[in-house]
C-alpha cells in the first residue's frame, strides 16, 4: 500500500506544474493533499478527478480560496467525514477521513501561526483540542495514518537552523513537546523516523532567498500512524526533483 502526502499550496498551482502527470505515475492507493485553496466548484476539470480514483474534497467553508484538503483513493471508502466537531476548525477545511475497513486514512492541515499572535493562539488552541481525539483515535482498535502539514518541527534534525527558530512559529519549544509527546509518551508513530532514524531530510522550504537550492528546509510534513502499523513500513521518500509547491510530496510504502 503506497499513501503520498502533499501539501499542494494550491492545487490549481500544482497543476499547472505537473503534479498530476507525477502523481500518475507513482500509483499511490491514496493520496491525501493539503492547502488545495480551492472550492470545489471551481474544480470542475476532470484532471482534479484523477482516472481510476475517487476523490473527496473539502473545502475552506468560512474563507474562499483559503486551506482545504482532499483524498484521492483507488478504492472507494467505506465512509469519508469532515468533521471533527468544532465549527472554527472544520470550516477552515483542514481535517477529512477515508475509512477502509479497519484503516483510516486521514488528511490534516495544522494550522500554521507565523503570520502573527492571533494565529498562533489559534494553533495551540487547536493543538489542546486535537490531543484528546487523537487519544480515542489510538484506544479505537483502528488502524490511522496521519497524513499532512503539521507546521512544527520535531528536532535539530528538522530544520536547517536550529538555533535561530528557537522563537518562530513552528519550532517554538511549546509545539515540539506537544508533537514529542504524541510521538514519544504516546504512542503514535512517526513514519519518517521509524524507517530513517537519523535522516536529515526537509520537506518544506521558504520561498524566500534560495532556500531550496540551498537545503534551508524544515520537515513539516509527515505520516503519524498507530502502534499497530509500525512493523509494516517498509519504505519512505520525500521527491525534490520537480518542484510543484513550496512543499515536496512524502510518500510511504507499507507492507500488506
Amino acid at each position: 500500500m503506497r499513501i503520498i502526502s502533499l501539501n499542494a499550496n494550491g492545487i490549481r498551482s500544482a497543476a499547472t506544474k505537473g503534479v498530476f502527470q507525477w502523481l500518475r505515475q507513482q500509483r499511490a492507493d491514496v493520496v491525501c493533499l493539503q492547502e488545495t485553496k480551492a472550492q470545489e466548484d471551481q474544480l470542475a476539470d476532470p484532471m482534479f478527478r484523477p482516472d481510476g480514483h475517487h476523490c473527496f474534497y473539502r473545502d475552506a467553508s468560512s474563507k474562499k480560496g483559503y486551506s482545504g484538503v482532499a483524498i484521492y483513493a483507488k478504492r472507494e471508502p467505506d465512509k469519508v467525514l469532515t468533521e471533527l466537531g468544532w465549527d472554527e476548525f472544520d470550516n477552515e477545511g483542514r481535517y477529512i477521513e477515508a475509512r477502509f475497513g479497519n484503516l483510516s486514512v486521514v488528511s490534516l492541515y495544522v494550522p500554521s501561526g507565523s503570520s502573527g499572535d492571533e494565529r498562533q493562539q489559534f494553533k495551540f488552541k487547536a493543538m489542546d483540542w486535537l490531543t484528546p481525539i487523537f487519544d480515542k483515535w489510538l484506544k479505537s482498535k483502528r488502524d490511522y495514518v496521519l497524513c499532512g502539514d503539521w507546521n512544527i518541527v520535531r528536532s535539530e534534525l528538522d530544520i536547517k537552523n536550529w538555533r535561530s527558530n528557537q522563537k518562530n512559529s513552528g519550532c517554538l519549544p511549546q509545539e515540539r513537546d506537544w508533537l514529542n509527546d504524541l510521538v514519544d509518551k504516546r504512542g503514535w508513530v512517526d513514519s519518517f523516523r521509524a524507517i530513517k532514524p537519523e535522516a536529515v531530510e526537509y520537506t518544506w522550504w521558504s520561498n524566500r532567498g534560495r532556500a531550496r537550492e540551498n537545503d534551508v528546509g524544515w520537515r513539516i510534513d509527515y505520516q503519524i500512524v498507530t502502534p499497530s502499523l509500525s512493523k509494516r513500513l517498509k519504505h519512505c521518500s520525500i521527491y525534490r526533483d520537480e518542484r510543484f509547491s513550496d512543499h515536496a510530496p512524502y510518500t510511504v510504502d507499507y507492507a500488506d
